[in-house]
């Protein structure tokens, strides 16, 4: 669940190309406070990459995007001008939406197929208790 007040957010990649589940993590810094933002252009596979604060709009954005074969959705509301006045201090709210599903630029990023770490070269679970050695650790 996203958490505003903590500025968390829920980011998610959708296959464009394929059925297959969405691939869902959380984000801190993004700042929007009500809303969503999708885009699907994303590098490098040009999958939808989507933030929001709550599903239904997340969900609402994702498919706007998908209904017009691609491009840019604001829901909540000029796109950057939009999606500025949702909140979040970004110049440039998709231009930063569009570099999460970069999977080469350090460190944590989303994929179709999931969290890549990129400085370890390995997809991540977002929850710890996914990882049986690791559970306790924080």
């Amino acid at each position: 669940m996203a958490d505003r007040d903590r500025d968390i957010l829920k980011l998610t990649v959708v296959n464009r190309y394929q059925a297959a589940p969405p691939a869902i993590a959380l984000i801190h810094g993004f700042g929007l406070q009500r809303g969503a933002i999708a885009a699907s252009i994303a590098h490098d596979s040009h999958n939808i990459v989507a933030v929001g604060t709550n599903d239904a709009d997340l969900c609402a954005a994702v498919n706007v995007v998908i209904q017009c074969q691609g491009g840019m959705a604001v829901v909540a509301g000029d796109l950057d001008a939009q999606a500025k006045q949702l909140g979040p201090p970004l110049d440039a709210p998709f231009m930063t939406l569009s570099f999460m599903a970069l999977l080469v630029i350090p460190e944590l990023k989303l994929s179709d197929r999931g969290l890549f770490n990129s400085q370890d070269f390995e997809f991540v679970s977002l929850f710890v208790s996914d990882f049986p050695e690791k559970s306790g650790e924080i």
